[in-house]
């Protein structure tokens, strides 16, 4: 029994030293496909292991670093965006790395964060889409989206990193009064969902013939099924673009291995897999699929200072659950 027991401590200590020696990566559930190869090439490369821990949304990011923040157990996070982001600096969850490669990044507007304690990998525009067949009026502004009577299904900011985003599209456009385009908004909204999935299966299913999602979903028409069953509409006052971010935790023994993989996240062999796994736009200049001449990319590209964020999404975020409920 001694024996076994000896044995048993073994093992133990033996993955404690494995573990401790790798790379534990913080993510939300779809950035799954970075497990089929990426991960094994760069274990092969720095004789190393990783482990991929996806966390629902990427707002559950967020909530295990802070739960964690005395006794971190990841050494990276992946896919945070601008307003994820705010809370991360605010609870001091990063630290700061700027990267060999940033300079390979295409516009420099991508940069969200000029301290560099996140680095972008990927960006895309949010967007309305909608079923042609079922909605044939034109559509040209914020104000065309007030007209349409019980037929949009959004998701709720609170919990989605896309409704968020929306919320703070509506504020860039109508500053102090977003209130009161949300008070006439609320009535052409069929439902609320947690998430974008829920979202979509109402919106395959029928119930509403426009539902919020992102720019890029022509693509991934295209691509499955080579045709363009919905169609997106951005409205003329501009769009608000994700941005997706990677940062390294602070307080991890892995510091360099950390940063090894934030500047493997920029190099091409990572980037070109982005357009057809996450649907999103690298941020480096790489050859596109043709799938993605279907997607949408806003003429003019609004934004918040992330500093008015910080200091006002909480604020916002309960004034718009008290115009919603």
């Amino acid at each position: 029994m001694k024996k076994l027991g000896l044995l048993f401590m073994t093992v133990i200590l033996l993955g404690v030293i494995t573990f401790s020696n790798g790379l534990t990566i913080y993510t939300y559930e779809s950035m799954s496909w970075i497990e089929d190869n990426l991960v094994q090439k760069f274990e092969k490369k720095y004789n190393t292991n990783i482990r991929v821990i996806k966390l629902g949304d990427a707002g559950g990011i967020v909530s295990r670093l802070i739960l964690e923040q005395r006794n971190p157990k990841a050494d990276l996070v992946i896919g945070l965006d601008q307003s994820l982001a705010v809370k991360a600096l605010e609870e001091d969850l990063l630290v700061p790395y700027k990267s060999k490669n940033l300079s390979k990044i295409k516009d420099k507007n991508l940069l969200f964060d000029k301290n560099y304690y996140l680095t972008p990998f990927d960006y895309g525009a949010i967007a309305f889409i909608y079923d042609p067949e079922k909605i044939d009026q034109e559509l040209k502004t914020f104000e065309d989206l007030k007209k349409m009577n019980k037929s949009i299904i959004i998701q709720n900011p609170s919990m989605s990193s896309t409704a968020q985003s929306l919320l703070l599209w509506t504020i860039a456009i109508y500053g102090e009064n977003w209130k009161e385009f949300w008070k006439s908004f609320k009535n052409s909204i069929l439902t609320v969902t947690p998430g974008w999935s829920e979202s979509f299966a109402k919106f395959e299913a029928g119930e509403a013939p426009m539902m919020l999602s992102y720019a890029t979903d022509g693509a991934y028409s295209y691509e499955y099924y080579k045709q363009v069953k919905y169609k997106e509409f951005i409205p003329e006052e501009g769009g608000y673009v994700q941005i997706e971010a990677a940062g390294i935790v602070n307080k991890t023994k892995n510091r360099d291995l950390a940063e090894k993989f934030i500047d493997f996240m920029l190099e091409e062999e990572f980037q070109k897999e982005i357009p057809l796994n996450n649907w999103m736009f690298p941020v480096i200049n790489t050859e596109m699929p043709e799938s993605f001449k279907y997607a949408k990319e806003p003429n003019k590209i609004l934004s918040i200072d992330s500093k008015q964020i910080s200091e006002n999404l909480d604020k916002w975020l309960k004034e718009w659950e008290e115009i919603m409920y």
